[in-house]
């Protein structure tokens, strides 16, 4: 039994990368998934949001499709509020190449699905059978050597290191049970864990309104010139992204918490994690986490049937 809205939802905004105006509405669907469909590309058929149509991730989110043809960018948050909501099936029609990014969090499209109404219950359930784990370093084997050579030079001049994992293990209580723990050179970061723990129950729902939904994205931004000059970053500003200073030791608006940032990489995470096609039960462990980290651990887990069980909804 499919979980969907009781009516369409309109969502408006602009594109983060873009700064472009973009619609979006919401539909409800009786086909099992999520899926996406460019209505200003009409011949592009339905693109599945699912972690082996994940065509990029290089520019900081999650995108679906094919980056050179009919393709949505930034599907993180909006991901991660449908799995909150328990909506499993829905086509989204959506006029530009990425989603509007609102506030920078999941909050506002969270609250837009519950203001709509769910229909119908249960969750397809992805139970992990096996530890996997996927290490940058296994990413950036996979560049060009003129990127790796950039990359280098950032990590020299940014202080950051590229050492980053992403672990799924088996869960102890049907529950998928998230850490995430960011390393910054920036003061106003530094080193930062949170955890959350989803068990498909209103409290742990509620826990996530509370605590993590209104979580932004966050950069410098002194690097906003360079984003935006390479097409990334023309929409951000200060409604929608927490702007770390130069001096990295502040920031140039309000942060609701002083940990804010890693709070947000639980909504990547949650978002990612969605792109299974359901809802992973299972351990999962971030250490300076990213979208493409959080694709290729699923890829692993699916490359063989004997790391995951899957339990259709009833």
């Amino acid at each position: 039994m499919v979980a969907t809205l009781k009516k369409q939802v309109k969502i408006t905004g602009k594109g983060i990368h873009s700064g472009l105006p973009v619609n979006m509405v919401v539909r409800p669907s009786e086909q099992y998934g999520i899926f996406f469909h460019r209505s200003d590309i009409p011949e592009s058929g339905l693109i599945p949001a699912t972690y082996d149509n994940v065509g990029d991730t290089s520019m900081r989110n999650t995108t679906i499709g094919n980056p050179n043809g009919a393709h949505v960018q930034t599907i993180e948050h909006l991901m991660a509020a449908l799995f909150m909501a328990g909506v499993d099936s829905v086509i989204i029609d959506i006029d530009g190449p990425e989603t509007p990014i609102l506030d920078g969090s999941a909050e506002q499209f969270y609250n837009a699905f519950i203001d709509a109404g769910i229909t119908g219950n249960g969750r397809r359930k992805v139970i992990v059978k096996q530890p996997i784990i996927a290490y940058a370093r296994e990413i950036r084997r996979t560049l060009s050597i003129w990127v790796r050579i950039k990359l280098w030079f950032f990590e020299k001049m940014s202080g950051r290191k590229n050492d980053g994992f992403v672990k799924l293990a088996p869960s102890d209580d049907n529950s998928l049970e998230i850490s995430a723990t960011l390393v910054y050179p920036e003061k106003i970061i530094g080193r930062q864990t949170y955890s959350y723990v989803f068990h498909d129950d209103k409290k742990s729902v509620s826990d996530f309104v509370k605590n993590i939904a209104r979580a932004r994205t966050f950069g410098k931004y002194s690097e906003w010139e360079y984003l935006k000059a390479h097409g990334m970053g023309r929409g951000a500003d200060e409604t929608n992204v927490i702007a770390l200073n130069d001096a990295g030791d502040g920031t140039l608006n309000k942060t609701i918490w002083s940990d804010e940032f890693v709070r947000h990489k639980i909504i990547d995470a949650i978002g990612d994690m969605y792109t299974s096609g359901g809802f992973v039960i299972g351990k999962l462990e971030s250490y300076k986490g990213s979208h493409a980290l959080n694709n290729l651990v699923l890829k692993k887990l699916f490359s063989n049937p004997a790391n995951y069980d899957i339990i259709e909804s009833k």
